[in-house]
């Protein structure tokens, strides 16, 4: 049964539930010499106390409230994968610039039905901002105040302000994606590094116009979609496909199909 737009308030304020039960967890813990464990077996991939009580909270209330709902989520993996409706879940996007100090990590939550993100959270609960992206609308609300987002109108690369996580070869980028990225970077007008998640939320306030990521994993990019289309702009993998179309993570964020397009041009062929 199709679900009607009373659902999908209902859907919307659960989101939003989600993400200050999160903020319970991560605030307290963010820039108060939290331990930090190194799940990766090579590399640094680390994880905190506020990665992992965020999601577990979270994780009770959707068991909770809709027991019939499948749940992914990077620290805890997945219930009911196969759910027609599944809550993927990103406690701390970004915990390198959580346990830095930066302000630039989010909680990412999103709502998937048949696998398909249809309300998309990007939560930084330091400064108090968060991106709802439902019913193709994305609104930004700091504090009290609340605005409906929107793209910024640039077309051409030699006026977009681009950013990444990491440009760097040895990072999330291989050597020959770096050197793709380096492309579009260096004919862009500005670009900025080490976001994270907050850049997606830059570029559907119309303050940065492209972004463009590899590595992600569904729990890095599922949030991002509804927030990113709700606002105008195009977001796709490196082949103009839906994002998760491919087994590299890529992702390519643009406030208009035309900077979209000039950039992929860039991205096609690595």
């Amino acid at each position: 049964m199709e679900k009607t737009s009373t659902d999908t308030d209902e859907f919307v304020a659960f989101a939003a539930r989600l993400a200050d039960a999160a903020r319970g967890e991560t605030l307290p813990r963010f820039r108060a010499g939290s331990t930090i464990v190194n799940k990766a077996q090579a590399g640094f991939d680390p994880v905190t106390e506020a990665d992992r009580e965020a999601e577990r909270v979270q994780r009770l209330l959707i068991s909770a409230t809709f027991p019939d709902h499948g749940i992914v989520g990077e620290e805890f993996g997945a219930e009911k994968a196969d759910a027609e409706w599944r809550w993927v879940l990103d406690p701390v996007d970004g915990t390198r610039a959580f346990v830095c100090g930066a302000a630039s990590w989010a909680t990412l939550i999103a709502l998937e039905r048949h696998q398909r993100p249809i309300i998309g959270v990007i939560d930084q609960p330091y400064m108090n901002e968060r991106w709802i992206g439902a019913r193709e609308r994305t609104v930004f609300r700091r504090g009290e105040a609340q605005t409906v987002c929107k793209t910024s109108d640039v077309r051409e690369l030699s006026l977009a302000r681009v950013s990444t996580t990491d440009p760097r070869g040895t990072g999330y980028f291989s050597p020959e994606e770096a050197d793709a990225f380096g492309a579009v970077a260096s004919s862009a007008r500005v670009a900025r590094f080490s976001l994270d998640a907050y850049a997606y939320g830059l570029l559907a306030l119309g303050e940065l116009d492209l972004v463009i990521e590899a590595a992600l994993q569904r729990h890095d990019f599922a949030a991002l979609v509804p927030v990113i289309e709700g606002a105008g702009g195009v977001i796709t993998n490196w082949r103009g496909q839906a994002p998760g179309e491919d087994d590299r993570g890529r992702i390519i964020a643009a406030a208009t199909p035309e900077l979209h397009e000039e950039a992929l041009k860039l991205l096609r062929d690595v």
